[in-house]
């Protein structure tokens, strides 16, 4: 009687994925995810564990001019309670800094200190650093970044009206 090898070099069954059947969200999710996590603790052995992922996606909206917490709110898509909040928290890190709005009135622009500045630097380092070795990782098994696939799936659904990153609570 012949025995029946499950894996016939004739016929070779391609070992399946099991990631792969999940749904896209679920793909596209995790994959964020494990990055983010990534990138974070590279950012924590450096010295930024006080830092966490909206303070990124803060510091992001205000690099350049700057803005009022309400248009703050408006990029995050929180409150203004909320984004009042999570600057008076920066404020007293020394990551931003209230300073007189240009066109006058009560309004405050909120704008980056040094200390932020000089975190983007260092974070924008760390992102590239990992961005790399995922490259490399890819290339080593035949693989790329998809960057050409997620740009298409974002214009598809999106089109010209590229969203801002939202803190997914």
């Amino acid at each position: 009687m012949e025995t029946h090898d499950p894996v016939d070099p004739v016929d070779p069954v391609e070992p399946v994925e099991p990631v792969e059947p999940v749904e896209l969200t679920f793909l596209l999710g995790m994959a964020f995810q494990l990055v983010l996590s990534e990138f974070v603790s590279r950012l924590d052995a450096v010295g930024y564990a006080e830092l966490r992922p909206i303070h990124g996606l803060v510091f992001q909206v205000l690099h350049g001019a700057g803005a009022t917490s309400s248009e703050l709110a408006e990029q995050l898509g929180v409150t203004k309670q909320a984004a009042g909040q999570i600057i008076d928290d920066l404020e007293k890190r020394g990551y931003v800094e209230r300073q007189p709005h240009p066109a006058g009135g009560r309004r405050k622009l909120v704008v980056l200190t040094a200390k932020a500045l000089e975190h983007l630097a260092v974070a924008g380092r760390i992102l590239h650093e990992l961005e790399a070795q995922l490259t490399k990782q890819l290339h080593d098994v035949g693989l790329q970044i998809p960057r050409a696939e997620l740009a298409a799936i974002i214009r598809t659904l999106a089109g010209d009206s590229i969203p801002p990153l939202r803190p997914i609570w």
